[in-house]
C-alpha cells in the first residue's frame, strides 16, 4: 500500500474517533462552539464574525451562560491566532465546556486541518458539537476511470465522489460488414479488421495518456463499458498498459455509447465502486491468513507479540480492528515509583470496570495510573516510528469478522520469520503486562 493511501486511512480512523467523541458531548448551555472554514475563505473575515458574535453574547441575561459563551469565543479566537490564512483544505474547530460522564465540566478545545477539502462553511454555537461537515471527509476519496466504447467512438471519463469528469472523447467510422461475395470479401473483411485493431490501439493509447502520471494508474480502478465488443477486446489484448489491466475491476454491457452510455456505466458499477475499499481491506487480512495457513513465521497477533514486532522494527503491515477497546495504561507504583505497562479491555456489560480490573494487580503494590489512552491512539500516534503501515480493518467481510474474532483484532506481517517461542525467556518477566 502506498505511503499516501496508508496516510488517509489512518486519517479517517482519527477523524472518525474524533466524530464520535465530539457528537457524543454535551454541554450544559449553549456555549458549545462548531466553526468550519472553507478553503481559500478569509481568516480576518471570521475574526470579525467572531468580534460581532461577542458582542452580541455580552448581552446574554444569564450570567453562567453568558461567560460560557464568552469563554468558549475567545477560546475559538485563540485558536484562530495560529493561522496567517486558512490552511489549504480548509480549518475546523471545536471550543466550548462539555459535561463529562460524572457530570464535571471540561473545557475542549481542538483545531485541525482536514486531510481532505470541505465543502462547508459552519459557524453554530449550540448545547452540542455540530459533526456533520466532518462526514463528508469519510466519504470515499477514491478515482475512478471510465472507458465507454462502441463501434460510433470512445469516452474517457473520471468519477470522484459525486463529480463525473469527461477527459476526452471522439468519434470514429468503422467499415460494416461486406454482404458481397466475391475476391474483394476477403479484403474488405482484412481491412475491417485493420480498422477495428487501430480503434481499439488508438483507445489504449489514449488511456494511458490520461489515467497514467508519472509512470503510475491515477485511478483506483477502471471500469470497461461498451454495447459491442470492443471493450472486451481492449481488456483481453496487449493494447491496453499492462498498468492500467490491472486496475480493470468491472466490464460492462451498456445499451448506449456517450455520456449516456456514461451514466448508465457508473448507475451499473455503484455495488463495485463502493466495494473498493472492502477488497483492499480483505486482500490485506487474506495476506495475513496465508502467512498464518503456511505457518511462514512471518506474521504475529495478540498485544504483547505484536507491541514486541514493532520494538524490533521487524513488522510491515499493522493491522489493527477499527473499533479495537483495548486501552494502554502507564501505571507507577506508589511505593516503589516503579512505572510499568498495561493493557486492559473493560468488560462490555459494565459490571466489571476498569477500576476493578486495577486493583486485581494492586496486590503487588499501590498503583496509580499515569497515563491513559486507546491502544489504538497509541498505535496511531507511534507506528511510523517502528517502520510499520499501518491498516485498520473492518468486520464488514467474513475475513475481517474472522480477523477480529479468532485473533483479537490486532496483528501484523512481518518483514522476516521471528520465533517468538524461543524469545520469550528474554521477556518472560514482563509477560503478565498483558491482560484482558
Amino acid at each position: 500500500m502506498s505511503s499516501n493511501a496508508d496516510d488517509e486511512n489512518v486519517e479517517q480512523w482519527k477523524i472518525k474517533r474524533l466524530i464520535k467523541q465530539l457528537g457524543q458531548s454535551r454541554g450544559s448551555g449553549t456555549s458549545m462552539i462548531s466553526l468550519v472554514i472553507k478553503p481559500k475563505d478569509d481568516i480576518s473575515r471570521i475574526n470579525r464574525m467572531l468580534t460581532e458574535e461577542y458582542g452580541t453574547a455580552s448581552n446574554i441575561k444569564n450570567r453562567v451562560n453568558r461567560l460560557s459563551v464568552l469563554s468558549a469565543i475567545s477560546s475559538t479566537q485563540q485558536k484562530l491566532k495560529k493561522y496567517n490564512r486558512t490552511p489549504p483544505n480548509g480549518l475546523v474547530i471545536y471550543c466550548g465546556t462539555v459535561l463529562t460522564e460524572d457530570g464535571k465540566e471540561k473545557k475542549v478545545n481542538t483545531d485541525f486541518e482536514p486531510f481532505k477539502p470541505v465543502n462547508t462553511s459552519l459557524y453554530l454555537c449550540d448545547s452540542k458539537f455540530h459533526v456533520e461537515p466532518l462526514m463528508e471527509l469519510l466519504e470515499s476519496n477514491d478515482r475512478f476511470g471510465f472507458i465507454v466504447m462502441d463501434g460510433s467512438g470512445s469516452l474517457f471519463a473520471a468519477v470522484q465522489g459525486n463529480n463525473r469528469e469527461v477527459l476526452h472523447k471522439f468519434s470514429v467510422d468503422l467499415p460494416k460488414k461486406h454482404r458481397r461475395g466475391g475476391q474483394s470479401s476477403v479484403r474488405f473483411a482484412r481491412l475491417r479488421t485493420e480498422r477495428r485493431h487501430n480503434y481499439v490501439r488508438r483507445v489504449g493509447e489514449i488511456a494511458t495518456t490520461l489515467f497514467i502520471t508519472n509512470d503510475k494508474p491515477n485511478v483506483t480502478g477502471l471500469i470497461l463499458a461498451g454495447s459491442a465488443d470492443f471493450k472486451t477486446e481492449l481488456a483481453q489484448s496487449d493494447l491496453l498498459d499492462p498498468r492500467l489491466a490491472l486496475k480493470v475491476i468491472k466490464i460492462v454491457d451498456i445499451a448506449y455509447g456517450g455520456e449516456n452510455g456514461l451514466n448508465q456505466a457508473i448507475e451499473i458499477s455503484q455495488d463495485t465502486l463502493s466495494n473498493v475499499k472492502l477488497v483492499h481491506e480483505k486482500k490485506i487480512i487474506c495476506q495475513f491468513f496465508d502467512e498464518v495457513a503456511t505457518d511462514s513465521g512471518k506474521y504475529i497477533y495478540g498485544i504483547h507479540d505484536t507491541i514486541k514486532a514493532l520494538e524490533m522494527g521487524c513488522v510491515e503491515i499493522l493491522i489493527v480492528w477499527e473499533n479495537l477497546t483495548t486501552e494502554r495504561l502507564v501505571v507507577q507504583d506508589t511505593i516503589s515509583n516503579e512505572q510499568k505497562i498495561l493493557y486492559i479491555d473493560a468488560d462490555p456489560t459494565g459490571r466489571t470496570t476498569i477500576a476493578d480490573k486495577l486493583k486485581e494487580h494492586e496486590s503487588q503494590g499501590d498503583l496509580e495510573v499515569v497515563e491513559r489512552m486507546l491502544l489504538a491512539e497509541w498505535l496511531v500516534q507511534n507506528y511510523q516510528n517502528f517502520g510499520a503501515e499501518m491498516e485498520f480493518v473492518t468486520t464488514a467481510s467474513q475475513e475481517g469478522s474472522q480477523f477480529q474474532k479468532g485473533f483479537g483484532g490486532l496483528g501484523g506481517i512481518l518483514r522476516y520469520k521471528v520465533d517468538f517461542a524461543e524469545m520469550e525467556p528474554e521477556y518472560a518477566d514482563d509477560s503478565d503486562d498483558d491482560f484482558m
